[in-house]
């Protein structure tokens, strides 16, 4: 959006969420009880504008966001880019590795999202923890990259942005707005070159209509005027999230667009866990505060401050990247409430009694981990709605290493490792990921992806050559990518828009000036 509307374009960006400005993200467990929506085989809770999506699955859970600026919402901000050898797996087309405009769009990416380090990471109680903690595992902690501000700073595009005041509710939603989100990057670029943005517009299929214009099939969401309105365009970029753009091309193939047969396919939970650790005996201050602060026990830091990375040079799969992290001060009062069904009920009451920031949950440690998976899971329309299929997903190697490797992290300071509190819920034991990957992949022909190297939908009609695309239909997210990154996927997914982009304005001849 930024980058058409500078280049001169009419542009519309239709969003299914609402926009949340700093201030404005729940701070309270009842806020943020309303502000979830959570849907199942049989189940649906909560308005659908709702900010925290959850999918509940057989095989899966997938966790997002739902706004104006999508997942940067709600994200720890950790911004990596992946180990060399994820790109040169040949299941991505070769242009990807050798035109050279990748690396350009990383270095945009860094250019919008200013990823930096906390200069006072290690001054963080929960990150002296961690280090304390990494003994067990033999690798000592490093402050990783994140999109955050410390310091008051106008961003490249032009937005002021406090400093963070290290109050650990980064994954609830900045209510400082020192977090580098899209709202505030790409999207304030993109209306201040005149884009028009639509918020609580859900899409739900498109189609090419007899003018040969694209027909975008959309839902009002707006409490006060709900109902069904059509929108045209020349062109289209899907850019919903690995679960919105594949849901919005399944629909659409089943009325009939002629799309690979590999859509749905090559979905990869990019590795990733979330898990605790209870009950030890050295204080970590990994629950946030808020801003303004609930409680005075000074600074947490960002949702995340320190990483361990565990690298092998002879096998990518193996490779892990372990950090810290802080729960949203919104969960606090609900927290000990969630570690009964484990058997943990003195100590929740405890908690209950002295509050999360003292007792026993003041040594709680929370725990984002990434890695690498087979990316073999399916996505596919059920009575219209989207199901993830994915057989004996917990099984997948990269579980028991990451349980490993997190049990000594937590037995180190002597606690209890909580793979997850909800187990004896709906939640059960499924694995769950908030960094979903694929359905849409890129690749080399309709026979092997969805899209080609610059996101471009291959066109199946009969007929049609192996690399035909529709024109004018395009999908720029993480749907495109083809398999798990091992590392968190911001910085990836930003990149890999910025060089869509690059190339569209090379074949329709508009500026993408940075």
């Amino acid at each position: 959006a930024a980058r058409l509307a500078r280049a001169g374009k009419r542009v519309a960006v239709l969003e299914r969420g609402r926009e949340f400005a700093p201030g404005a993200f729940p701070s309270r467990f009842p806020e943020l009880r309303g502000e979830l929506q959570v849907t199942g085989k049989r189940l649906r809770t909560g308005k659908a504008t709702a900010l925290f999506d959850v999918r509940v699955g057989e095989d899966m859970h997938v966790i997002v966001g739902c706004g104006l600026g999508g997942g940067s919402l709600v994200n720890a901000g950790v911004a990596l880019r992946p180990d060399a050898r994820v790109f040169a797996d040949p299941v991505w087309p070769g242009q990807i590795a050798q035109d050279g405009t990748l690396d350009e769009g990383f270095r945009r990416a860094a250019r919008w999202l200013r990823p930096t380090e906390d200069p006072r990471a290690r001054e963080m109680t929960k990150l002296k923890a961690f280090d304390q903690a990494s003994r067990a595992v033999g690798t000592r902690p490093i402050a990783p990259q994140i999109t955050v501000s410390f310091e008051d700073t106008i961003n490249t595009a032009g937005v002021a942005q406090p400093a963070c005041t290290r109050c650990g509710d980064c994954c609830g939603g900045c209510n400082v707005g020192a977090k580098t989100t899209v709202g505030v990057t790409y999207l304030a670029a993109a209306a201040r070159a005149g884009c028009e943005i639509f918020t609580e517009l859900k899409v739900r299929h498109l189609a090419r209509a007899p003018d040969g214009r694209w027909s975008i099939a959309c839902i009002r969401l707006d409490s006060d005027a709900a109902g069904e309105l059509t929108i045209s365009a020349d062109l289209v970029i899907l850019a919903a999230g690995s679960l919105g753009s594949t849901e919005i091309l399944l629909r659409s193939r089943q009325r009939g667009l002629a799309l690979s047969d590999r859509l749905g396919r090559r979905f990869s939970a990019n590795g990733d866990i979330i898990a605790f650790g209870y009950g030890g005996k050295t204080s970590v201050n990994a629950i946030g505060v808020g801003h303004p602060a609930k409680a005075e026990i000074g600074e947490i830091g960002a949702a995340v401050s320190g990483q361990i990375e565990i690298d092998d040079p002879d096998m990518l799969a193996n490779e892990v990247r372990i950090q810290e992290g802080v729960l949203p001060s919104a969960l606090a009062p609900v927290l000990p409430v969630l570690f009964i069904p484990n058997g943990r009920l003195l100590g929740a009451l405890q908690s209950l009694v002295a509050g999360v920031y003292k007792g026993p949950f003041a040594g709680l440690q929370t725990f984002f981990a990434v890695s690498h998976d087979s990316a073999s899971g399916c996505f596919s329309l059920d009575d219209d709605r989207l199901v993830l299929s994915w057989p004996n997903a917990r099984e997948q190697p990269v579980y028991g290493r990451l349980d490993d490797l997190i049990g000594r992290l937590v037995g180190a300071l002597g606690g209890s490792y909580v793979k997850n509190p909800l187990a004896g819920t709906m939640m059960g034991h499924q694995p769950a990921t908030a960094h979903p990957l694929g359905g849409c992949g890129m690749g080399r022909d309709r026979t092997e992806a969805v899209v080609d190297h610059t996101g471009r939908v291959f066109d199946s009609t009969p007929g049609c050559a192996g690399n035909a695309v529709h024109d004018g239909l395009y999908v720029v997210d993480g749907a495109i990518i083809p398999r798990s990154l091992g590392v968190n996927p911001l910085l990836t997914i930003t990149a890999l828009a910025e060089r869509a982009m690059l190339h569209l304005g090379q074949e329709r001849g508009l500026g993408m000036a940075d």
